[in-house]
């Protein structure tokens, strides 16, 4: 591994910026493969109760009655969860079709705080207020009649959501996938999850990078540095997109951090837009030729890993202090954070 960019000064940093990409490059780390549980995880023999409670009231998905199927999801609420994962519909979409197909209202902002509010308490029972049931009955409504239903003809060149093996064509694939020895509720299960444990991956994309934000809180803290921690979608006096962390305070931004993580190539574009903001903001304000604070990145991923270009913005934007969880011990010794340390 080459020297890091944060030691240089700029003018280093343009002459050698092909090779400190290369450095930064050899630094990163990704963990894609393991990720947070976070509020509102569904373990598997939770899931399963739910579809297990349907597969009894419905005999084995024979006799899809709205009634039958609303009285089992008021007993068993996770039973509404494994409906949606057999329609393969996000919450919002199924609560378009209800509102289409019954006349229900049911706003996507429901639909989404009900279906966390479920995985949070899969057990519990749903709230006993009129609007909520009229909602949850007309979820359920559509979903049968979905789910008999089947998919239609669309045509050679389109493909319809309900074309799937246990759904294409209707309620009588449903009881074949149970008779046919598949682990039916497995199969659900990973659904529910998504593409590849896309689905829990997309609502606990933040805790993803708490990750980071933790270890570089540790580090200002053990130091003493004083900081503000900006929280999500904050408004802060000064900046039109708040930074992760602002040291001393907003009201005299001397260090800036921005604190990512990013496992695509198209995520990490959009972050580093952000820093590169950060930067042009801060220059709006220079006196002689110094910036009015400094920009950090720490960064993660391989995201970050793929575009060279892209690391080079991210370098220029930030005048090389750019650190990977591998170099972030060398965080305040290389930025201006060392003259904000008491221990």
């Amino acid at each position: 591994m080459g020297e890091f960019p944060f030691e240089f000064e700029f003018d280093v940093l343009q002459a050698r910026l092909d090779e400190f990409v290369s450095v930064v490059f050899s630094s990163l780390e990704s963990e894609f493969l393991i990720l947070p549980k976070g509020d509102g995880f569904v373990e598997y023999s939770v899931f399963e109760t739910g579809y297990e409670a349907l597969k009894r009231a419905t005999s084995g998905f024979a006799t899809l009655d709205p009634e039958v199927v609303f009285r089992t999801v008021r007993e068993t609420p996770i039973a509404l969860i494994v409906l949606r994962t057999m329609l393969g519909f996000t919450p919002p979409e199924w609560g378009y079709m209800a509102t289409q197909r019954t006349g229900v209202e049911v706003p996507q902002g429901a639909a989404r705080s009900l279906d966390r509010n479920i995985r949070i308490a899969p057990l519990k029972a749903i709230s006993k207020g009129e609007t909520t049931r009229a909602r949850v009955k007309a979820l359920v409504e559509v979903a049968c009649l979905l789910l008999v239903e089947g998919a239609p003809n669309v045509g050679s060149e389109r493909i319809h959501r309900m074309n799937k093996a246990d759904t294409r064509g209707g309620s009588g694939d449903l009881q074949t996938m149970t008779q046919l020895g598949v682990p039916y509720p497995m199969l659900l299960y990973e659904r529910f999850l998504g593409r590849p444990f896309a689905g829990h991956k997309d609502s606990v994309s933040e805790l993803v990078g708490d990750s980071l934000e933790v270890r570089i809180e540790e580090a200002l803290v053990a130091a003493g540095v004083s900081y503000r921690k900006t929280k999500r979608a904050e408004r802060v006096p000064g900046f039109d997109q708040a930074p992760d962390f602002i040291i001393p305070d907003e009201f005299n931004p001397q260090i800036v951090i921005e604190a990512k993580i990013a496992e695509d190539d198209g995520t990490a574009r959009d972050k580093i837009t952000r820093v590169q903001h950060l930067a042009h903001l801060s220059a709006r304000n220079r006196t002689s030729g110094s910036y009015e604070y400094e920009v950090v990145a720490c960064i993660g991923g391989r995201g970050f890993g793929i575009r060279r270009e892209d690391m080079k913005k991210l370098l220029l934007a930030t005048r090389g202090k750019v650190f990977t969880l591998k170099t972030l011990p060398r965080l305040l010794e290389c930025t201006k954070l060392r003259q904000y340390k008491t221990q």
